[in-house]
């Protein structure tokens, strides 16, 4: 009798209640939330589990966000409120700073960004500055920095351009000098050197040099870049205020052709434009030690398309396969085509050369037919140079021994000499 007793009594031991449908369940198949016991049943019917944490919430304390249920404590780790509509957003959407959170809708409608600095700034709060693209935000600093400087620019500058010389072809040079120091004074120095006459250049900065400028000519001729820039001058002034170019692993000399030159309609400039690309094509060695980089270097900053048998299917795949603006013939600007293979120097006949170079290549795609330009050879295509119209790139081409048969010693380039 006593046996039986106690197991009666163990048994009801054993035996809770649901806090929700009253049905009695054994305690080791009940679920305990809040002190109470709720059968399997009826446990997601007062509660839901943290998608956080995974602890169980009640239903009077969860917070739900994008279909996601979250506890109190986690609720703060995932999400933010905006300072300025106080809706909830997830810590991604944030488009505030550390002093204030911000929903997208609300930083579009009320707030912008330093186009300099990256300042979280209030709109009423932005000065504006046109840099040649459009009004531009800047904050208090920036804007007077901005203001104030008559030499130095940021990247995004770029002024209307003022074209120098008279023919229907114009070369835009981006001259990369590095080492000097992102200066006013510096910059104020080569300025007034190449613009003592007229406007010919403009400096910025460039994020992708250390400590360094970049000189940007407005388009000119050949003939004008020969007679009336004074690149001599600027070279020995950039080297004076401890400049290097070709002495450095970030510089780079880009020239722009104007897309016009090439003729009036998209198609006329393509017809040239597919030549040129596949001179590059099949005369990538010669080019490659001509512009003085490694082929790993011109594959990061100035990749080539790759050959095909016709210049219109070189320039179809480029189109497709689109490669940016690192590509060693640049086509994905609207007015200008840029050539980016060269290393950048400050030796004088290097950089004339070079923009020699770009024009006589030029010419080769305007005054040949696609099977002549598939025809020419290295050793034709320089053996037919015009002598009195490039004296420095033939000079160049010798001494890098890229001249048919001719070279002149030269040491190892120094811009220096």
């Amino acid at each position: 009798m006593y046996e039986i007793i106690e197991k009666e009594k163990v048994i009801e031991k054993n035996i809770v209640t649901c806090l929700y449908c009253q049905k009695k369940i054994d305690k080791e198949d009940a679920c305990v939330f809040n002190n109470g016991y709720y059968c399997q049943d009826c446990i997601d019917e007062v509660s839901e589990l943290c998608t956080y944490c995974g602890q169980r919430v009640s239903e009077e304390e969860i917070y739900v966000l994008n279909d996601e249920v979250y506890c109190s404590d986690c609720i703060d780790e995932v999400s933010f409120v905006c300072d300025c509509c106080h809706e909830r957003e997830e810590n991604e959407c944030n488009y505030g700073d550390d002093n204030i959170d911000l929903c997208q809708e609300c930083y579009d409608t009320y707030y912008t960004r330093c186009y300099e600095c990256g300042r979280l700034l209030h709109s009423d709060d932005a000065n504006y500055l046109d840099d040649g693209y459009g009004q531009d935000p800047y904050c208090d600093d920036c804007y007077e920095r901005e203001n104030n400087s008559k030499y130095l620019h940021d990247y995004g500058y770029k002024p209307d351009p003022v074209f120098k010389g008279s023919g229907n072809r114009y070369f835009g040079c981006e001259l990369e000098i590095d080492g000097g120091g992102k200066d006013e004074e510096n910059a104020r120095e080569i300025c007034e050197c190449a613009n003592k006459h007229t406007e010919n250049i403009y400096i910025k900065t460039d994020s992708s040099l250390n400590d360094g400028l970049e000189i940007v000519t407005h388009p000119m001729t050949l003939k004008y870049h020969m007679e009336n820039m004074p690149w001599n001058e600027i070279c020995k002034i950039a080297l004076s205020l401890d400049y290097r170019s070709h002495d450095t692993t970030t510089s780079g000399l880009h020239i722009h052709i104007n897309r016009t030159a090439f003729g009036e309609t998209a198609k006329e400039q393509e017809e040239y434009i597919a030549r040129i690309l596949y001179f590059f094509e099949s005369n990538w060695n010669e080019l490659l030690k001509f512009s003085r980089r490694t082929e790993s270097q011109l594959n990061h900053w100035a990749k080539r398309y790759g050959w095909k048998q016709e210049p219109m299917d070189i320039l179809d795949d480029a189109k497709k396969n689109y490669t940016g603006r690192y590509a060693c013939v640049n086509i994905t600007n609207y007015s200008t085509i840029e050539i980016r293979i060269f290393k950048g120097s400050l030796k004088y006949n290097t950089l004339i050369a070079s923009i020699q170079l770009v024009d006589a290549i030029c010419e080769a795609a305007v005054n040949m037919s696609d099977s002549e330009i598939k025809s020419l050879a290295w050793s034709t295509f320089v053996s037919e140079l015009d002598k009195q119209k490039y004296p420095q790139l033939i000079k160049y081409l010798k001494e890098r021994k890229l001249y048919v048969n001719e070279t002149v010693e030269i040491n190892e380039e120094s811009e220096e000499e």
